[in-house]
């Protein structure tokens, strides 16, 4: 298989950037877009050339470390999938691929590929910890909690902090992102305690991170490869004026 490769590349966050591109054959369709870069890098290296900086983890969807602008589709041309979901075979053969980073103020260039998402870490620890007695185990179903509480509180968890939603938003918002992490612990009687603090907290040090406001268009929601319900950012709206 072959493919023309148009990547961004750019030496820090500082310095300007462009696409450089590369021809490649002798690709396999079953390859994901890490490993056709993988790929790429190897001969790269061979020629004494500097090897395009991206970042991977897992490789399994699980992590959100991958993730990049895959021919203006943020994550992946595929519904709800990662970068590194992504195979080849969703190309044509002979095709011209993009790749370029999130675009973001929150989320600032180190490198080629390579974004800084630190700003959605600031935003997590803000929400602190949850109160609890420590000591013996209790018993599992000494707290009872409804099916359907428990399921919305597990879907609003299964966030990854990829920040397709942010890359995507025409404003840059990270209400969809926020709003799961507030939700998820909200929905549950062991988030009860600090709640008020925690949304507020949080909220603000989405503001303070240069994150732009949510105008609900539901794009973030399109992107996201779990799937997170703009019903979180309901919440979050919803846990935020209640405190």
């Amino acid at each position: 298989m072959k493919l023309i490769i148009q990547v961004w590349r750019q030496e820090s966050r500082d310095a300007k950037g462009k696409f450089e591109k590369y021809n490649l054959e002798g690709l396999d369709e079953n390859m994901s877009v890490p490993e056709m870069l993988d790929f790429l890098n190897e001969k790269l290296i061979k020629r004494g050339e500097d090897p395009i900086a991206f970042e991977s983890d897992c490789r399994e969807g699980i992590c959100g470390q991958c993730g990049f602008v895959i021919n203006g589709h943020v994550q992946s041309p595929e519904k709800q999938a990662t970068t590194c979901q992504t195979h080849l075979r969703s190309f044509k053969d002979g095709e011209e691929v993009f790749l370029e980073p999130f675009r973001a103020t929150a989320f600032p260039i180190k490198k080629d590929l390579c974004i800084d998402r630190t700003a959605l870490d600031r935003i997590i620890a803000k929400g602190g910890y949850i109160g609890v007695n420590t000591g013996q185990a209790p018993e599992a179903n000494s707290i009872l909690i409804g099916h359907d509480t428990a399921e919305s509180a597990f879907d609003a968890a299964a966030c990854i902090g990829c920040g397709a939603c942010v890359a995507v938003c025409k404003n840059a918002s990270a209400a969809l992102f926020t709003g799961a992490k507030i939700s998820h612990l909200s929905m549950l009687p062991q988030g009860k305690l600090e709640a008020k603090t925690r949304v507020q907290k949080m909220v603000a040090q989405m503001d303070a991170e240069g994150f732009g406001s949510c105008t609900f268009t539901g794009a973030c929601e399109k992107v996201c490869p779990q799937g997170i319900s703009l019903a979180n950012i309901v919440t979050m709206n919803r846990e935020f004026w209640k405190s």
